[in-house]
């Protein structure tokens, strides 16, 4: 029956897809940037969302006093993201023309990210308890902006739309119960979502070094960031239910990537 629902959601997506076509956000022929996507949802409805997301997310903070209450930390991340940014003409060139923002959450929680459009927020826990060096903050700083300039929201929110789309077919023509038809979206959720959102990861990963090392920032840095990172995040889910690589699998994909991107670093 699982090999029957994977098979069933597989042909309608596939279906689906070679009438929508894939793209790239990036340019080709740099690291990190060689897969084609699909991108079914258009950048303004992510751009929409992501804004209004982020505007509510700056005046909860700002009513709980929260906002940037580190100016020295504050200060410290601004110079970092103006290196990176610099750096981020090698896959987008409309990328340099962001109104790029950076923000500090004060919060224990350990947690960056960077919405589409580049609005980068940090939680101040993540640099505070894994007491981060310039370099480390910058290893985040450029796997959450890769995750920007590929618009990975986007593509992620595309592949969703497939995959329910294909769920429809599959089941309008292989006349799927509801209980098969439940069965097929976990399924395709660990079979199809959970995988795809792995690739991103690896790819932010490769982006996030090009663009460190690119900025004069050790690249190995992101190998002792996730080691750091392992040691706080004991009993994480196993890597097949996850959407990140297990820290095992990253460090050592990291490893192997650093000579790669060496000359960028000193070259820099």
């Amino acid at each position: 029956m699982k090999k029957f629902l994977i098979r069933s959601t597989l042909a309608a997506s596939l279906s689906v897809m070679a009438l929508t076509g894939c793209s790239s956000t990036t340019n080709s022929g740099v690291l990190g940037s060689e897969r084609q996507q699909l991108l079914l949802v258009s950048n303004e409805q992510i751009m929409q969302a992501a804004t209004q997301g982020y505007n509510e997310l700056i005046q909860d903070a700002q009513r709980k006093r929260i906002l940037d209450t580190d100016p020295a930390l504050s200060a410290r991340l601004n110079r970092i993201s103006r290196n990176l940014i610099q750096q981020v003409g090698l896959y987008r060139a409309d990328a340099t023309k962001w109104n790029w923002e950076v923000h500090t959450i004060k919060s224990n929680e350990m947690n960056a990210f960077v919405l589409p459009g580049g609005k980068i927020m940090f939680y101040t826990g993540i640099v505070n308890n894994l007491q981060l060096t310039d370099a480390e903050i910058a290893a985040i700083m450029g796997h959450e902006m890769a995750h920007a300039i590929r618009e990975h929201s986007r593509e992620k929110a595309s592949s969703q739309q497939l995959t329910q789309v294909g769920l429809g077919v599959a089941a309008s023509v292989f006349g799927l119960s509801q209980g098969q038809a439940q069965a097929a979206s976990i399924v395709s959720d660990l079979g199809i979502n959970l995988p795809n959102s792995r690739t991103q990861e690896s790819e932010a990963d490769k982006i996030g070094l090009v663009l460190m090392a690119k900025a004069g920032y050790d690249p190995n840095a992101a190998v002792t960031l996730w080691e750091k990172m392992s040691k706080a995040s004991q009993g994480a889910p196993p890597q097949f239910l996850s959407t990140h690589p297990s820290s095992t699998t990253r460090i050592n994909t990291l490893r192997s990537l650093i000579p790669s991107v060496m000359p960028y670093y000193k070259n820099s």
